[in-house]
């Protein structure tokens, strides 16, 4: 049995209350597939070996049976029609040891995604290194404010509907186009399986250093997407980045261009942003838009916004629609989330992990929240901020705050030696540089030492796409008990 289990196309479906079985079932876009396929009507069950919020929590209200760990009996009583396997799985997985030798047919994330959620639509894909599931967000309320139902699979939950993920209906599917390979067996990009009708691209830089060589490599997979736009279809960039400026060199179709730079067809002036939102004049072509209020803070989400307007102003959505769908568009969780605020002081969660996405999130926070003291709790857990690469690069990008909190790098062994993140240097670096600055052997340990030197009046910004071992929510309870 090879690894296209149902892909091809032509096969039809499996019958709906057919035991489908996902191995790694807890990321983000392992989970929003689960409940995508569970409301398609399969029994669906899935394994993962860490489980925490809120991807447990949504399993669990899905009524979607989870196994703890990977063992060949999480696939006994009745035995999958088909597994799903994501790629967080290794190829020594004994899980998915067993399903290779029970001939289950077997496939990869996106390729699941495109045979059960893209053939019977017109896919709309965001691409791109920063930015992604919020623009996802914004065009999946545009399209709902213009009375459409889109498909949509995003990779955290969207405070419009409380999941990642909706079936919807046709004609519109928006999914996140993401650059990281597919499988251990399909080392493709997961946007290679999405045959985009039309892609935002909203930004490029080189990241994930333990999957692509060099920004070459990179720019040359995000080439391969774009080819794949029909001659009918859209591409709308973000200038503001050479490395889009160069990607957009192979696009085949329409090319709407968007950004800061004076040159885009889409552009902003007069940027207004405070703690309630961010307002803006949009010009397309130099000529008025229309105003555009967003309750999302910072310039670079009103660059986003600028990309999703382009799209729907091709798509044929009025700009009524347009403007209704971003004022109601309240972004993702873990996106700038406020989680509260204990004795004047405000905690909020980002799930800001690469330089450049830190930096323009506490620059965003700084500018909402002045002249509040702005404190920073980093947490260095991606494939990539565990490679020296960005190294210098997070001392510039946490600068922007006024006290870094910074955690000991988890599982170091995972990035090469000789080729490894420091942490201690970070906070001697930034001590430097005249910012406060400590460190942490993990999220208990952070959490006692930013309780102890909080004030009132601060703004917590808890950075990290993990769990941080539940630092936000420890921080909460101590500064209440406190």
């Amino acid at each position: 049995m090879n690894e296209q289990g149902f892909r091809d196309p032509k096969k039809p479906l499996p019958p709906k209350g057919a035991r489908i079985h996902l191995l790694g079932i807890c990321g983000t876009g392992m989970c929003a597939l689960a409940g995508i396929l569970k409301q398609m009507g399969f029994n669906v069950t899935g394994s993962d070996e860490h489980l925490y919020p809120p991807m447990s929590d949504l399993l669990k209200q899905l009524n979607i049976k989870v196994f703890k760990g990977y063992t060949p009996s999480n696939l006994d009583d009745p035995e999958p029609i088909l597994a799903i396997i994501g790629n967080v799985i290794r190829k020594d997985n004994p899980e998915a040891q067993a399903v290779f030798k029970r001939e289950i047919p077997y496939m990869s994330f996106p390729q699941a995604i495109s045979h059960f959620c893209l053939e019977t639509r017109v896919p709309l894909v965001v691409a791109g290194t920063h930015g992604k599931t919020t623009t996802t967000s914004m065009l999946v309320s545009i399209l709902r404010a213009d009375s459409w139902r889109p498909g949509f699979m995003a990779g955290g939950l969207l405070k419009l509907t409380g999941t990642g993920f909706d079936f919807g209906e046709p004609p519109w599917f928006v999914i996140e186009g993401d650059e990281y390979d597919s499988a251990f067996f399909d080392k493709r990009p997961k946007f290679m399986h999405y045959k985009p009708e039309a892609v935002i691209l909203t930004s490029l830089e080189f990241d994930h250093a333990d999957i692509y060589k060099d920004m070459s490599s990179l720019v040359d997979a995000f080439q391969k997407l774009i080819r794949q736009i029909p001659s009918t279809g859209l591409l709308a960039a973000c200038i503001d980045w050479p490395g889009v400026c160069e990607v957009i060199k192979a696009a085949p179709c329409w090319v709407m261009t968007y950004g800061t730079r004076p040159d885009a067809q889409w552009r902003f002036e007069d940027l207004r942003t405070n703690k309630d939102g961010t307002s803006f004049t949009v010009y397309y072509l130099n000529k008025v838009w229309g105003e555009v209020k967003i309750p999302l803070i910072g310039e670079h989400n009103a660059v986003n916004a600028l990309g999703v307007i382009a799209l729907s102003h091709w798509l044929g959505v009025m700009p009524d629609a347009v403007l209704e769908g971003l004022a109601n568009c309240h972004g993702v969780k873990r996106r700038q989330e406020l989680l509260g605020e204990v004795n004047g002081i405000t905690i909020i969660d980002d799930f800001a992990h690469h330089p450049t996405a830190v930096r323009e999130t506490l620059k965003a926070i700084r500018s909402s929240y002045r002249p509040k003291r702005l404190v920073a709790a980093f947490e260095p857990r991606t494939n990539t901020s565990r490679r020296s690469i960005f190294q210098n690069a997070y001392v510039d990008a946490l600068s922007n705050a006024d006290i870094v909190f910074v955690r000991e790098v988890p599982n170091p062994e995972k990035a090469p030696e000789g080729d490894r993140f420091s942490s201690p240097k970070l906070v001697e670096d930034l001590k430097g540089k005249g910012i406060e600055a400590y460190l942490g052997n993990d999220g208990r340990e952070l959490c006692d030492l930013i309780v102890e030197k909080a004030l009132p009046g601060d703004v917590i910004v808890i950075l990290s796409n993990g769990p941080f071992e539940g630092l936000s929510d420890c921080i909460l309870k101590r500064l209440k008990e406190k």
